[in-house]
């Protein structure tokens, strides 16, 4: 069994926690509660508060992360796809479906199970014909514009 670590960090979206152990991130949550800052020395719960600190300075485009296993069989390819969007750019749920032979009902279930919000950027699928949809972290949509808004501003694009 592992020891289990925690990070809490402020950001403008709210509190970001995040869980793992020495070597994996499990999970990542935007809490609306506000405590103090948590940060372990080492390990990868420590590099993810980092590199979350990072992409929120608008220093960091991509997150190199070791995270847990996807729990499904089609979980990795899922995830994958999210991985795959660039920074600062957008797709729609059924396009992005369509590159890995997948349905836009799937790709939003695991939208909605993303269990590493913003690091698995599930934020940048957008509904056909481009409105925001549904987000499961945070303040939901308001969160997912927040977060498109920042990618926009860092990554020198007008639009999404």
């Amino acid at each position: 069994m592992y020891a289990r670590d925690i990070a809490e960090i402020a950001t403008p979206i709210g509190m970001v926690r995040i869980v793992g152990h020495a070597q994996a991130v499990e999970s990542i949550e935007i809490r609306p509660d506000m405590t103090d800052d948590v940060q372990p020395d080492h390990g990868a719960v420590a590099l993810a508060a980092d590199q979350m600190r990072a992409w929120f300075a608008g220093q960091l485009l991509q997150f190199d992360l070791s995270l847990v296993p996807a729990a499904t069989p089609r979980g990795p390819a899922l995830r994958d796809a999210m991985l795959a969007i660039p920074y600062g750019e957008t797709i729609s749920y059924g396009e992005l479906a369509r590159t890995i032979g997948s349905s836009a009902r799937a790709m939003g279930q695991a939208c909605a199970r993303n269990p590493f919000p913003i690091v698995v950027p599930c934020h940048r699928i957008l509904n056909e014909g481009g409105s925001l949809g549904q987000y499961s972290a945070g303040a939901g949509p308001t969160t997912k514009s927040w977060l498109l808004d920042h990618e926009r501003r860092f990554s020198g694009r007008t639009f999404l």
